[in-house]
């Protein structure tokens, strides 16, 4: 899973702003960006962008362990 990738993907599903995501984090704008271009993410970051945006990134990633074992 691209990290980058899906949260981007639920910031635009949630018609959320870059910008204002920067603001939640207390980050630049163009941090966001970078952000949507990682594969890999820190997880205390991850967590944070968890809660704000309300979808849980760490099940997508679980979820994707186990059926990638299957």
């Amino acid at each position: 899973m691209h990290i980058g990738n899906k949260i981007k993907e639920i910031v635009e599903k949630r018609g959320i702003t870059s910008r204002w995501l920067a603001s939640q984090i207390l980050c630049d704008r163009t941090n966001i960006y970078l952000i949507y271009k990682k594969s890999t993410i820190d997880t205390e970051l991850l967590q944070k962008i968890s809660k704000i945006l309300d979808y849980d990134f760490f099940k997508d990633y679980s979820d994707e362990t186990f059926l990638q074992d299957d």
